[in-house]
């Protein structure tokens, strides 16, 4: 394997990470096998948090409207009683809520995130486990609220469902669109949601893991930025994409994509064509 990621690796796992950053399938399943595939070193976790910011810097942008009026009415309302009621208010307060979880024990299991659980059968493993889940949730749920309905307690247990995805093969997007799905709210509510739900955390582990950039031997800053620019432009896309097709389409599709690539990797492990 390649003991530095080179500029033609970090091109295409940029486009790995903008690609599979907001699909259900997770990105960092993705890196961790292309990686492998290609007989690459594993670029790391510091490698993917970074590049991570590149996507959740095209949330900010597709969503920044939304984004401004949350904030705005949010600071608004901590002067002002009266607009606490309003929904981007409550909106301000059920993202914070939500990001307590993925916070807290992303600070109390950093180390085996970014070691032990980098794993392949871990990561085929899950991506099987929550395929399963996401497609049950899809066919199960409801699908009768939207984000107007959101409360405290579905705000804590959106956060409860991203949190998992610190498990690599779960997918940040995956399980929290999967525990709206099963909350009963609709495909795009529960994916939109997702997406906002995001930003805090991703963000800030972005910036954290920036400071272990170009202090391994598989890291430097030129690919990794390299990488974040093109997941942020493929990201976008991505985006407009799935927001679209989730209004008249099931995840169903993304189901089976992850099941079958969670055998798929369990097979080339078990021929020994990857390694764990």
């Amino acid at each position: 394997m390649n003991e530095v990621i080179t500029w033609f690796e970090a091109i295409v796992l940029g486009v790995v990470q903008g690609l599979t950053e907001f699909l259900p399938v997770s990105s960092t399943a993705h890196v961790l096998i292309v990686s492998q595939l290609f007989g690459w070193q594993d670029p790391g976790a510091a490698f993917s948090a970074v590049t991570q910011i590149g996507t959740e810097l095209a949330v900010l942008v597709y969503f920044r409207n939304d984004i401004k009026r949350i904030v705005t009415v949010w600071f608004a309302s901590l002067r002002d009683g009266s607009l606490r009621s309003q929904l981007d208010a409550r909106m301000g307060w059920y993202i914070i809520i939500g990001t307590i979880p993925i916070s807290i024990l992303g600070l109390v299991f950093s180390n085996q995130i970014e070691t032990a659980a980098r794993n392949l059968w871990l990561v085929a493993v899950m991506l099987v486990i929550f395929g399963v889940l996401l497609g049950a949730a899809d066919a199960l749920g409801s699908r009768q609220h939207d984000l107007s309905e959101l409360n405290r307690r579905d705000g804590l247990i959106f956060g409860l469902g991203q949190a998992l995805a610190l498990i690599p093969g779960v997918s940040r997007s995956g399980a929290t669109i999967s525990t709206g799905l099963a909350l009963g709210y609709t495909r795009e509510s529960a994916a939109r949601y997702a997406f906002l739900l995001a930003i805090p955390a991703v963000l800030a582990s972005g910036f954290y893991e920036m400071t272990k950039i170009g202090k391994d031997s598989n890291t430097s800053w030129g690919p990794t930025l390299l990488a974040t620019v093109i997941a942020f432009f493929v990201g976008i896309a991505v985006i407009s994409w799935l927001l679209r097709y989730v209004t008249t389409k099931t995840y169903r599709p993304f189901v089976l994509y992850r099941i079958v690539l969670g055998f798929g990797v369990m097979a080339l492990l078990a021929m020994g064509v990857l390694v764990s």
